[in-house]
């Protein structure tokens, strides 16, 4: 039996990369229908060697739809996932509108995929924030290994993980810099090219911006609540893929040689590590890629059971897109569509 299943929000980058995973994965789909908002009616997207024409979200019905693949963006998806889920389709929702909200399970399949039976509740299921999506996928299998107290990550996030405005703003600034002409700054706070900015999101009263605390929340809900993180969130002037710089603190001994091994045998990661020019895996390289690659993986001596590692994602991949497909798989293969209709 095939699927019918809807991508709201195909014209963003995160809903065209929604659209070519599908096709990539060869998701048991009888019908995928593109839908945006109205000014975007009657564009084309891709799909596979298909072409598909946009229709309006606020006309399309949606009670004989399976799975909504949502990334409209978090107002958007306040105001439809609901009704959406109301008529018996699951929403796979890539906002951070429902991440917190305790009937609404947060899953990387990865990580956490038995907490998807909860999402009868609402008939909702949330994706994580980029940059935790990829952190968590690296962690799960070490805190299974030698229980995580702490971690400190810093992130090198690329400019794609705001946009399309963004991604054009940083191709614009290059140009700009290189011709002499005038440099514009719109998205951001700064300048991007050839700069990082050491903010992304709204700072909250601590000093934290949201993104930071995202990591903190999410990685808490999906991993372990006594984990304690602290992050800083940072953006580089790379139109695709996020880099972390990880610090872990466990409760019980875990050497790089350990890890190596745990990390090789996980599911989603790939170990590049090869202490040598070049032996390491760069937002380059792993641009347009599933995996999370890990490299750099290396005793931190300032902590008892310390260790570092070096973390790269695509963000709108694994942080986003490929999660989402994943999750409608899991929804698949566990048989729980059927629970969906009962639930509405």
């Amino acid at each position: 039996m095939g699927y019918k299943v809807a991508v709201v929000g195909a014209t963003g980058n995160v809903g065209r990369e929604m659209l070519d995973i599908l096709a990539e994965r060869a998701f048991p789909a009888d019908e995928v229908v593109a839908l945006a908002s109205r000014r975007s009616q009657g564009q084309d997207v891709s799909f596979g060697d298909k072409i598909l024409k946009v229709k309006a979200l606020d006309t399309y019905d949606f009670s004989d739809t399976d799975i909504c693949l949502m990334s409209a963006g978090g107002e958007a998806s306040k105001e439809w996932s609901p009704r959406i889920g109301s008529q018996g389709c699951v929403v796979i929702d890539n906002s951070s509108a429902f991440r917190y909200d305790s009937d609404v399970p947060l899953i990387v399949p990865e990580v956490n995929a038995d907490a998807i039976t909860g999402f009868t509740k609402k008939n909702i299921i949330a994706n994580p924030n980029c940059s935790t999506a990829q952190l968590v996928v690296a962690l799960k299998p070490l805190h299974e290994a030698a229980t995580i107290k702490r971690v400190v990550v810093s992130t090198y996030q690329s400019v794609s993980g705001a946009g399309k405005d963004a991604m054009d703003e940083l191709f614009n600034q290059t140009r700009s810099v290189f011709t002499a002409g005038e440099v514009k700054v719109e998205k951001f706070s700064k300048r991007i090219a050839f700069n990082v900015i050491p903010h992304i999101d709204v700072f909250m009263e601590d000093g934290y911006t949201k993104e930071e605390w995202k990591m903190v929340a999410e990685t808490k809900k999906m991993l372990d609540p006594k984990i304690k993180l602290t992050a800083t969130a940072v953006r580089v002037p790379v139109f695709i893929g996020h880099s972390e710089s990880v610090n872990v603190e466990f409760e019980r001994p875990l050497s790089p040689e350990q890890a190596t091994e745990i990390l090789r045998a996980a599911p989603g990661v790939l170990v590049v590590d090869k202490r040598e020019p070049g032996g390491y895996i760069t937002p380059h390289e792993a641009a347009g890629e599933d995996a999370t690659y890990i490299s750099r993986i290396r005793e931190d001596a300032t902590v008892e059971n310390g260790l570092a590692f070096w973390c790269v994602s695509d963000n709108l991949r694994k942080g986003a897109a490929l999660n989402a497909v994943q999750i409608a798989e899991v929804l698949i293969n566990r048989k729980l569509l059927n629970k969906a209709k009962q639930a509405a």
